[in-house]
């Protein structure tokens, strides 16, 4: 993974890699011979506020533009609107199949080795797909298992479920067997919880990505280098920084896009502070997954592929790095792998 670490002398590489081509020249490869996109389209909704089908144009506007990375789950309740799209674009003869990228994810509640499968297979029924391109456990918390995502008792407390993550990787392993999908990966896994996979007696397929939060002000640089170092790609969400949610966002980290060193780098290539967080990370090997329902935003966030940050702006945006998560999950800080506790 030598060439993510890019230097001024590295320019052919680096154009390669980042290069100002069409959306093919975009990818960078998984470890299993696959490979992903640099730059995805996040699709979560708040499914209370978002109107039905947002979601569907907001994909449609994002193939057209030269979005072919779509990260979903089941708990974003709308991954029937990304599937139609998806397919609508199939049929209209503007992308196939295999142009797209797509990433699932794998609930708390269906951890059991035995609910995996289904899991999964409910995912390809929702979208109408035969397979995904990515399936990853979504976070290293297991729920007890049944009909409610987020199942309470009846003091309003989370109801936990004994999790083993090897015999659920287990499951992901049959699954990619089976041809269902493409690649296993992880979201929010520490540096614990990975090696617990990766040294897994008779690991068959190993964890090819792992998705964490990850922008200027958390640069993640020690979890970074040790999936480097086991050849896992990093996928940053929240690139650029977070919603101001009071309900899951922690408040106390600043706005990141009002960051006078990003505006200022910014002004010097004619881009915004959004499109300099999210070129830092896509240049560090960093793949990015910025949500957004504003077809402007959609557009705007596309645009990173047609200048490069010197060396010296690359250090100085990653000293604006202050350890702090916009995403901490503290209601589930009691689960025995609430994987926040430790450094990294």
């Amino acid at each position: 993974m030598e060439h993510f670490q890019v230097k001024e002398n590295q320019v052919q590489t680096r154009q390669q890699l980042f290069g100002c081509g069409g959306s093919e020249s975009h990818n960078i490869p998984l470890s299993d011979g696959n490979q992903i996109p640099l730059l995805g389209l996040g699709t979560y909704g708040d499914p209370r506020k978002t109107p039905k089908g947002t979601t569907v144009e907001c994909v449609k506007l994002a193939i057209d533009v030269g979005y072919r990375h779509f990260d979903g789950a089941l708990v974003y309740f709308n991954e029937h609107e990304v599937g139609q799209a998806i397919n609508e674009k199939i049929a209209d003869g503007t992308v196939r199949r295999e142009d797209i990228f797509y990433c699932g994810k794998l609930w708390n509640t269906f951890h059991p080795p035995e609910l995996v499968r289904p899991a999964l297979e409910r995912t390809l029924e929702t979208l109408k797909m035969d397979y995904v391109d990515l399936y990853i456990v979504e976070l290293p918390l297991a729920f007890k298992p049944g009909n409610e995502f987020y199942p309470r008792d009846e003091n309003g407390k989370y109801i936990y479920h004994h999790t083993d993550l090897c015999a659920t990787w287990e499951a992901l392993e049959a699954c990619k067997d089976a041809g269902l999908v493409k690649s296993l990966g992880v979201s929010n896994f520490n540096r614990r919880q990975l090696e617990l996979l990766l040294k897994k007696p008779g690991l068959k397929h190993k964890p090819v990505s792992n998705q964490i939060e990850c922008h200027p002000y958390f640069t993640q640089p020690k979890l970074l280098e040790f999936c480097r170092q086991n050849d896992i790609v990093v996928v940053g969400y929240c690139p650029l920084g977070s919603s101001r949610d009071a309900s899951w966002v922690n408040l106390t980290c600043p706005p990141l896009l009002e960051d006078e060193l990003l505006v200022s780098i910014g002004k010097k290539y004619n881009k915004s502070s959004a499109q300099v967080s999210l070129r830092f990370n896509v240049q560090r090997g960093v793949v990015v997954i910025p949500k957004s329902f504003s077809p402007e935003r959609i557009k705007h966030n596309f645009q990173i592929f047609d200048f490069s940050l010197t060396e010296e702006e690359m250090k100085a945006i990653e000293a604006l790095n202050k350890n702090i998560r916009f995403v901490e999950l503290l209601m589930w800080s009691d689960h025995p792998e609430y994987p926040f506790h430790e450094e990294y």
